[in-house]
């Protein structure tokens, strides 16, 4: 049988099965769930005490402000520790190491972050466009090379992060 590095990346089959169906529905564990009990068992008690820390490791470099990020931040980092735990298992992939997956989460949040900053401090984030003390005439052209370098972060980022995934990937194999 003749494998190439890439191999590794193919989703396996079992019975006709893609395994990859199984392996997402498990995280699904971590998940809370609404029980209307008062005593509850272990499994609602760990997920209660892991949300609890990843949302105080979040929030405190944050101003109040900025807790009513709090939800989306929480649930995207369950959700990267539970398809990143998902290369643990054995017949399996990480889907971080595609760069679809890596894009479709990169985009969203920087254009979040970008609008935000627009229409919360307009003169400040306008002001990263044009380094301090720029002679004149290089004016236009630094601000045309600083706004494409700001368009185009997502998907370095991307691309950056979906290689290094890759080239670790292939290291250990």
């Amino acid at each position: 049988m003749n494998l190439s590095f890439f191999d590794q990346f193919m989703s396996p089959y079992l019975l006709g099965i893609p395994l990859i169906l199984i392996s997402l529905l498990f995280p699904t564990l971590l998940f809370p769930s609404p029980r209307n009990r008062w005593v509850t068992n272990r499994v609602s008690t760990l997920q209660s005490w892991f949300i609890y820390m990843i949302t105080k490791q979040l929030m405190i470099p944050l101003n109040k402000k900025g807790h009513k990020w709090a939800l989306i931040l929480s649930s995207l980092m369950i959700f990267l520790l539970s398809i990143n735990l998902l290369g643990l298992l054995p017949y399996t992939f990480t889907p971080t190491t595609q760069l679809s997956m890596n894009l479709a989460l990169a985009f969203p949040l920087w254009l979040a972050t970008l609008l935000t900053g627009l229409r919360n401090q307009p003169s400040a984030s306008l002001g990263h466009l044009l380094p301090e003390g720029t002679p004149t005439p290089l004016i236009p052209a630094l601000i045309m090379i600083e706004t494409t370098s700001l368009l185009i972060r997502p998907l370095a980022l991307g691309v950056r992060l979906t290689a290094n995934l890759t080239a670790g990937h292939l290291l250990i194999q």
